[in-house]
């Protein structure tokens, strides 16, 4: 008989890129914890990965070879892909060959997220178990209606302050936009509860749609909006969207220097080193 074990079928990928137009080499950009020992940004979104249970692996895929020295250096399973990549999705669809071939089930952990509760992810998983068919699936949570007042007030500024999501009755993902969506009126009932879903750029995927992905030019809607996951939906390929609770700490993503001072405050208060 076959030893017993954790399920083999999920890979978590963490794409990393040196070059960043807002924030260059923040891979390596040292964040500090709880006890003020810094560590790089790789390093910490690595283990806030490796907190997620059900996974089999976590990956460090990136193109450049200070980050790759960096990773290997506090253990991590590291693969090269190519520079060319656009965006996230393609990186992880670059990884897919050196991925565990038993990895059915691939999740895209943002880099720059290492704030991300396990929990979210643990969701994720679940759902692409629970539905064999499901070739993609993101994550949303319902927006406050302070978050709410605080997209519309970004957008009026003209910020992006987030990605919105609307779904179909069977939860798949009809459209994403830096734009707030759907649209209320003001003065609406609503907007005390505003029907709102604030996106997560957390993925989950099946090789099949990863390489789908990587083959086809991304779209105009893509290309527009800046949104890498609109690709998916111009081909016809459903994106499942796993709607969860908002976290219970504010999971900030490391966009630019400003973001180091409250990371490292919710990494403190939460015991992190």
């Amino acid at each position: 008989m076959a030893p017993s074990g954790p399920p083999r079928d999920v890979a978590i990928v963490i794409p990393a890129r040196y070059k960043s137009s807002r924030y260059p080499g923040k891979p390596l950009a040292g964040i500090r914890g709880a006890t003020g020992i810094a560590k790089p940004l790789v390093q910490r979104s690595f283990e806030a990965a490796g907190m997620v249970a059900g996974a089999a692996s976590v990956h460090i895929a990136t193109d450049d070879d200070r980050i790759a020295e960096a990773a290997r250096a506090f253990g991590a399973s590291v693969i090269l892909t190519p520079e060319s990549c656009a965006n996230g999705t393609e990186r992880v669809a670059a990884a897919l060959p050196d991925l565990p071939d038993a990895a059915e089930i691939i999740v895209n952990f943002q880099g720059d997220a290492l704030l991300t509760p396990p929990a979210l992810v643990e969701a994720l998983i679940a759902h692409m178990r629970a539905d064999p068919a499901c070739g993609v699936a993101t994550v949303a949570v319902r927006c406050s209606p302070t978050a709410y007042r605080h997209l519309l007030a970004d957008q009026a500024a003209g910020r992006s302050g987030g990605t919105t999501v609307v779904v179909d009755q069977a939860g798949r993902a009809l459209y994403f936009s830096k734009r707030v969506i759907p649209f209320i009126q003001p003065g609406s009932p609503a907007e005390a509860d505003p029907p709102v879903l604030m996106h997560l750029g957390l993925y989950a995927y099946r090789r099949q749609a990863l390489e789908g992905y990587r083959a086809a030019p991304p779209s105009p809607a893509e290309e527009h909006e800046g949104l890498e996951q609109l690709r998916f939906l111009d081909r016809g390929i459903a994106v499942a969207v796993v709607r969860c609770d908002p976290p219970e700490w504010d999971a900030i993503e490391l966009n630019n220097p400003t973001d180091m001072a409250p990371i490292e405050a919710v990494l403190a208060t939460r015991g992190l080193v």
